[in-house]
């Protein structure tokens, strides 16, 4: 099972360094994340949501390239990929995977305008590993929700406390 984690900074070069940082110990295998997104509230109210990759996009991809294929065996590969990639692009849209937009707006609306979330959905995390290297990005960062049991959150809670606490 996974676990949701959003967490609230002031601004959103800051959540997409972050965000960055955690693709990154991905690669090293520190943590293994489902799905990594930012929301950010503009000056003017908007919320927007930065997706890590589009499904459609993806979808498009592998249904042009499964088209083109097929495709060939009719002698047809331009109209295999073209059609493999509107239906790759239509299964993609309809599948949505990772964090719930409706739930990412939801909490945009309830932040500041100027500010940004990183939402992440972890399946497993080497915790004492990942919050040492995403010090830098802890400064100005709180927990705005979680779906970790309580003591797991508590822990998370006190080091990013400790981290506001320690000098640079």
């Amino acid at each position: 099972m996974s676990d949701l984690i959003a967490i609230g900074y002031r601004d959103l070069d800051t959540a997409n360094a972050a965000r960055e940082k955690i693709i990154d110990l991905q690669r090293q295998g520190l943590i293994t994340v489902r799905d990594a997104a930012v929301v950010d509230v503009g000056p003017d109210g908007k919320i927007r949501l930065h997706q890590g990759a589009s499904a459609t996009a993806v979808g498009a991809a592998g249904g042009a390239l499964w088209g083109g294929l097929i495709g060939l065996l009719f002698f047809a590969p331009f109209l295999g990929m073209a059609v493999g990639a509107g239906a790759g692009a239509l299964a993609g849209k309809a599948t949505d995977v990772g964090v719930d937009d409706k739930f990412m707006k939801d909490v945009g609306a309830a932040m500041q305008p100027g500010t940004a979330a990183l939402f992440l959905l972890v399946d497993q995390v080497t915790v004492d590993k990942v919050v040492a290297e995403m010090a830098p990005y802890q400064f100005g960062g709180k927990l705005l929700r979680s779906s970790l049991s309580m003591e797991a959150e508590q822990r998370l809670r006190d080091a990013i406390q400790a981290l506001h606490l320690t000098p640079a």
